[in-house]
Order: C-alpha cells, then structure tokens, then sequence
C-alpha cells in the first residue's frame, strides 16, 4: 500500500489545472507564538481550495466513456467546485449534490463553473445518500471527495511540495480533517521520505469523526456535526482515509470556533487573504498544539486548505476573533445603583481599551453592567476579575459563555419604571482610552446614567447612546455641558425605535 500510494502521488496529473502553491512565512503570528510558523497556500489554487487536485486527478483516469456519461459528486463546497472545473477542462457533464447549509458563494461557483446543482442534506453524508441514488439512476460516475485513491494521492501531492519546498527541518504539518483525504495523502508521502515530521491532524470540537474513530479502533458515525467549518463538517469518514490516518498521522488536536476565527485574523493580518473556517483550522491547531506542549523554537507548516468564505459570515469572525486570541475579555459585574458607581467602575477599567459596554437601569439597589475589554492572556483576565472584586464590584466571568458571546451581548436593555425624566442621546468619543472617564468626570453628579451602550467598531470614533437622567429644571445646565464636551452628539429622545423598545 505504501508503495503504491507513493507511486500514485508522483504521477499524479494535478498540474493540468492547479498551481504549486507557495510555502510562506508567516512573521506576526510567528513571533506571536515564538515558533516558525509557515503557511502552505492552498486557498490560492484556481477554485480556492486545494480540492481540485484529487478531483482531477481522479476523473483524469476514467475511461472516455465513463467521461462521456458523466460524473456526480456530492460536497459541502469545495471538491464541488474542483469537480466542476475538473469537468469544464475534461468536457464532461458533472452533478453536484451539495447539503442546504452551503455558503452561497461556493453553490454560485460551482454553477459559474458549469456544475449543475443539487441542494439536499444538512451535512456532507446526507448529500452523499441522495448522490449514490442519482449515480445509479443516471449511471453517472461518483467522484468521492475524499475516500478514493485517486482522489488522496492528488491531495497528497501538496505534502510532496512541501517538502520540496521546504528541504530544512520541519517539526510538524498540521492538516484539517473532514472525511481525511488530504491528511491521508500528506502523511502517506511525508511519513515515508521523512519520518521524523509529525503529521498532526485537526478538527472542531463538534466535528471530530475522525479522532473518535481512531480511539474506538472504528470508524464512528457522528449524529450531528457542527456547522461553522462547513468544508469539514463530516459525519463519518471514510474506509481508506481512516486506515491510512492510523497508520501514518501522529497526534491530533481539537479547537473550537473562537480559536478558528482568531486563526483567520492571524492569517488576514499576515497576508491580507480571508481564509474560510476550514482552511483556518490547521493554523488554529498548530497554535493550540504549540500551548498545550509549550513549544518554542519549533517549524510548524499549516495548509491554510481554502478561501471560500460567505462574506456575511464576516462580521460573526471579527467578533469572535479576539476572544479565541485570548485578546478579549467579558464580564458581567455588579455595581451599587447609586451616582458615582459608574465613574468608579471606569476608573477600574483604566486605560485598557473596551470593546463592549452595556448598561440598563432596571433596580433601585444594583446595577448589571455587561463589559469586554482588550486583554494580551488569559492570565490577564483572571486578574482583572480578581481586581473589580476587590474593588467590590462583583464579577461574573463570561468569556467562555457561548450564549453570552452569541446573544447576551446584544440584547441588554429593555424598557424600565426607574428611568425617569430619561434623555437619550448618541456621542461620537475619540477612540481612545479616558475619553469616557473625561465625560463622567465632567457630568453633574445629580444626574444619573440610566442606560449605556458602545461596541467599538474598529473606527477613530466610538459610537456611544446613553441615557442620562436631567431634571426639567437642569435643561439648561444640561445643554451647556453638552456643548462644552466638544464632542458630536445627537438628541434621540424622541426616536421612534428608542420609545417603542427602550
């Protein structure tokens, strides 16, 4: 078998329609985590996804009349649109079977590619059920996207150019699995030319077939499969993937959808590309691989797998990414509802830099008060919910709260029978530490803040609503102070939305 696998990736005819992707350096995350830390680019092949290879390499072998009938495959994205390209170069037909959950954009490149398109299944394995029906009925020939010989050696062929590329030490290669075709094929060629490279494969916490498997001694049938990495969201993997991982792969490691979308912002920060969540998950391990096993000075590659990202899915990445960093921290803490607490618990806070603050009158002893802050480590959160504590501000740490994150952050306020003679107002502060320090200090301590929100947005200017409790006779104190904050406000007491929810 071994023999042969090497043979088959050596002669593969990937190269009719895919590129030799670059090794690259990546210097932020790197230095980041004090290991070398190389990037193979597979996310810049033609279908942004390294899945072409096998693709091809697959339906390059059939026979002239299997190509005339046709071939059917079914695919969560990315060996659909290889499919299909494989398909335009070799003027075939091709059937994609893809489940519902696909991002639009991988289903509008597979139909840009020709490919005609079939939606069923919430997973990879329902959509491979429907295209074995279809195979039968059409007499169509089924293109595996990962349990297939044909289809590993092509994958394999992107571990021949690593190390081609890379002929000085390597300590691991750090490989996404969904079915196991890629990490097949990289660790059938690396581990017999150099054995002493770890092959360490990666999954989410909540699509991890593969590494029950090998610890049942037997391929394992997940029930559900998480949906964020989409591109490895497998219930089962195959036959042949599964006796060449437990033959050759090393070690695994799981990670969850922070750490994937903190992968993403290291891999935009260094090369400006946006990886989708899938082709994210090798950096995420090898990120938490090096912590778990205080790795320094070591050569890791990671196979950034693909780029095929829903653009809508963006703004879900950048909230999320700085929790997986570690680089941001939520609490919910407890202040006295009473004037004052709320400068003090700024000045708590300090000069770290806030990401969230939100705020909504609803007791007459004490006040809830959602809050994220920019950390460096998790270290430094676990001091800084020491230290509201012992400023007697009871603190609820939410950082791994998966409902806060999701939800809670975004839904804090509601209407309520303490806010009276309540004015609403949005500012425009300078994104910068002590800006809001500067307008509590400069607020008359009669008037009470009844209601706060601010998200910062990644702009030069915060964008604040408060609510702020003036007496009629202090409308006149009330506007001068506005004015001399030198900052740009709005009035919107009388707004529609805020009289109808808030």
């Amino acid at each position: 078998m071994s023999t042969d696998y090497l043979k088959r990736i050596l002669t593969s005819k990937v190269y009719d329609v895919a590129i030799e992707s670059a090794l690259e350096s990546a210097s932020q995350v790197s230095s980041h985590i004090g290991n070398t830390v190389l990037l193979k680019r597979e996310d810049t092949q033609p279908v942004f996804s390294f899945k072409l290879r096998g693709a091809y390499n697959k339906m390059a072998s059939l026979a002239p009349a299997e190509l005339k009938r046709g071939v059917i495959a079914a695919s969560a994205g990315n060996h659909a649109q290889g499919v299909a390209l494989a398909a335009k170069r070799l003027g075939c037909r091709a059937v994609i079977v893809m489940p519902v959950t696909t991002p639009q954009v991988k289903v509008d490149a597979v139909r840009g590619l020709g490919g005609e398109v079939v939606l069923i299944g919430d997973s990879f394995s329902d959509s491979a059920e429907h295209a074995r029906e279809l195979e039968k009925k059409e007499k169509l020939t089924f293109v595996h996207p990962f349990d297939d010989p044909d289809v590993i050696a092509g994958q394999g062929t992107v571990g021949m150019e690593i190390l081609r590329q890379h002929p000085d030490p390597i300590d691991a290669i750090f490989v996404a699995i969904g079915g196991g075709g890629l990490i097949s094929g990289v660790a059938a060629y690396v581990k017999q030319l150099r054995p002493d490279i770890k092959v360490i494969g990666v999954q989410t916490v909540d699509s991890d077939a593969m590494v029950r498997s090998v610890k049942a001694g037997r391929r394992v049938t997940l029930n559900d499969v998480g949906l964020f990495s989409d591109g490895t969201a497998v219930k089962q993997v195959g036959l042949e993937t599964f006796k060449l991982v437990r033959e050759y792969v090393d070690d695994f490691v799981l990670v969850d959808t922070d750490a994937i979308c903190a992968a993403i912002k290291d891999v935009f920060q260094d090369t400006r590309s946006v990886l989708e969540p899938a082709g994210a998950l090798a950096l995420a391990g090898a990120k938490r691989y090096a912590a778990d096993n205080a790795w320094k000075g070591k050569t890791m590659v990671a196979i950034t797998s693909g780029a095929n990202m829903n653009f809508d899915r963006l703004r879900f990445v950048a909230d999320r990414a700085d929790v997986g960093q570690a680089r941001e921290a939520v609490f919910a803490l407890t202040i006295p509802e009473k004037r004052g607490s709320f400068l003090r618990l700024c000045e708590a806070v300090g000069n770290r830099s806030v990401t969230e603050f939100n705020y909504r009158i609803s007791d007459a002893e004490t006040a809830h008060v959602f809050v994220g802050l920019q950390i460096s480590s998790t270290a430094e959160q676990e001091r800084l919910a020491n230290s509201f504590r012992k400023k007697g501000f009871p603190t609820l740490d939410l950082s791994g709260n998966e409902m806060a994150k999701t939800h809670l952050r975004y839904m804090v306020g509601g209407r309520s029978e303490l806010a009276e003679h309540e004015m609403l107002f949005r500012f425009e502060f300078p994104e910068r530490p002590g800006a809001l320090t500067r307008f509590l200090g400069a607020m008359n301590p009669n008037w009470n803040i009844s209601l706060f929100h601010y998200r910062n947005q990644g702009d030069d200017y915060g964008r604040i609503l408060v609510g702020i409790q003036v007496p009629p006779a202090d409308k006149k104190v009330f506007k001068a102070f506005l004015d001399g904050l030198g900052y740009p406000y709005w009035n919107e007491s009388d707004n529609p939305a805020y009289r109808l929810f808030l």
